[in-house]
């Protein structure tokens, strides 16, 4: 069992109801993740409360009437699985600084220099964040947070979100093995020709023209066609 001292609360509000449980922060993290770990590493009592703070434990009616069980491990688990888990100080700097790399990337792959027309390096958008101070919320998802991100953004770089209709021809030695890479993204058309090659138009964000047009050109030696037909902002 968890030590007490060192646990965190977990919370599932459910039905009008609020559950909490005592866990370890970073086993029930890991758990969440799909790691398999025991409960008994996981939580800290053998209780179902209402309100940890009181010492205020949900009955078995109330259980059994919400969960369709009195099973504390059980309920436990899907308290884990499905509810807020209080984070350490440890984990929100960690949660934090994901967050931050998953929002770069989203900018770089879908934001392009609203001057150039192209993507603006990683390191660049980390310091235009940093410069505009962007705070990020650990207990948000990337996608919930980026067009804040992009408002503070606007302040300091020229940038906006584009994608881009792309028409490729593959010629038939390299259509099949090339036709994966298209549908990696939204392909809008694909038509086979006589000869064996594939004429295709695919969407795809702006800030990654540049990695589409050279894997195609990897895989088809250098013999891929290709014309942007399209920008979408």
């Amino acid at each position: 069992m968890v030590d007490v001292d060192r646990a965190v609360v977990a919370r599932l509000k459910k039905e009008g109801n609020t559950f909490e449980i005592l866990v370890d922060c970073d086993n029930a993290l890991e758990f969440r993740k799909g790691k398999q770990i025991s409960i008994s590493d996981i939580v800290a009592t053998d209780d179902i409360f209402k309100d940890v703070k009181k010492g205020e434990k949900a009955s078995e009616n109330l259980l059994t009437k919400v969960f369709g069980t009195a099973d504390v491990e059980q309920i436990s688990l899907d308290i884990v699985k499905h509810g807020d888990i209080q984070l350490t100080t440890k984990h929100k700097t960690i949660e934090r600084e994901e967050k931050r790399k998953q929002i770069i990337h989203l900018i770089h792959r879908n934001a392009i220099d609203s001057k150039t027309g192209f993507p603006h390096p990683p390191q660049r958008i980390e310091a235009a964040m940093t410069e505009a101070g962007v705070h990020i919320d650990e207990r948000k998802s990337a996608d919930e947070q980026l067009e804040d991100v992009l408002k503070k953004l606007r302040l300091i770089i020229p940038i906006k979100i584009e994608k881009r209709e792309i028409a490729v021809r593959i010629p038939a030695q390299y259509a099949g093995q090339s036709y994966a890479t298209l549908k990696k993204h939204k392909l809008l058309k694909d038509e086979w020709q006589n000869d064996g090659s594939l004429i295709a138009v695919v969407e795809i964000p702006a800030g990654i023209q540049d990695e589409f047009f050279n894997e195609l050109n990897k895989l088809s030696h250098g013999s891929v066609e290709t014309k942007i037909l399209k920008k979408i902002e």
